[in-house]
């Protein structure tokens, strides 16, 4: 098993958390893990993606530029990482400010209206969570118990109160995603 993935959005998405969270999810999944971020010097608002491979033999390389996932939040990371999905891969985005759907054919496509369904919950930082959610329905390809974990280990202790919260999210985004056909 071997599992790359592109997260890519604005910074203040939670894009590298989500990340983070996968990768520790993986590492408590006894997986080999990489995590690689990349961002703009923007604090909030610039592009932000980062990098996660989850495997059972050990990863040679964390550069990657072709991906089995690809999980989008913004029309330029549509535009610069939908060519990059392999063949039979999964897209997952969320149509908020996305203006020119994903086009191919060739692989797997889900949206998650992810800020909608944070704005049901009232909570604006459940967004990332409500999107690992849809991505974990899409390939569970790490145990909820471990992604609990990842949470644990991810957040720092004086945020754990925040935990049900997020495992709410989760579980809401695994409800929420459909398929495009």
């Amino acid at each position: 098993m071997k599992e790359e993935i592109i997260i890519a959005g604005f910074g203040g998405q939670g894009v590298l958390s989500m990340g983070k969270i996968l990768a520790y999810s993986g590492i408590m999944q006894d997986q080999e893990v990489s995590w690689m971020p990349s961002y703009g010097p923007e604090m909030r608002g610039g592009t932000a993606n980062v990098t996660v491979i989850l495997s059972d033999q050990k990863i040679s390389s964390p550069i990657v530029n072709t991906y089995d996932t690809a999980i989008i939040l913004n029309q330029q990371s549509m535009d610069k990482f939908e060519s990059t999905v392999k063949p039979g891969g999964v897209l997952l985005y969320d149509p908020n400010g996305i203006t020119r759907h994903p086009e191919r054919k060739d692989i797997k496509v889900f949206r998650i209206e992810a800020a909608e369904e944070a704005a049901k919950l009232q909570s604006a930082k459940t967004f990332n969570m409500i999107v690992l959610g849809a991505y974990l329905k899409a390939r569970p390809i790490v145990k909820m118990e471990n992604v609990i974990k990842g949470l644990k280990k991810s957040l720092p202790e004086r945020h754990h109160h925040l935990i049900p919260l997020n495992e709410q999210a989760i579980t809401c985004g695994m409800e929420a995603i459909t398929e495009v056909k």
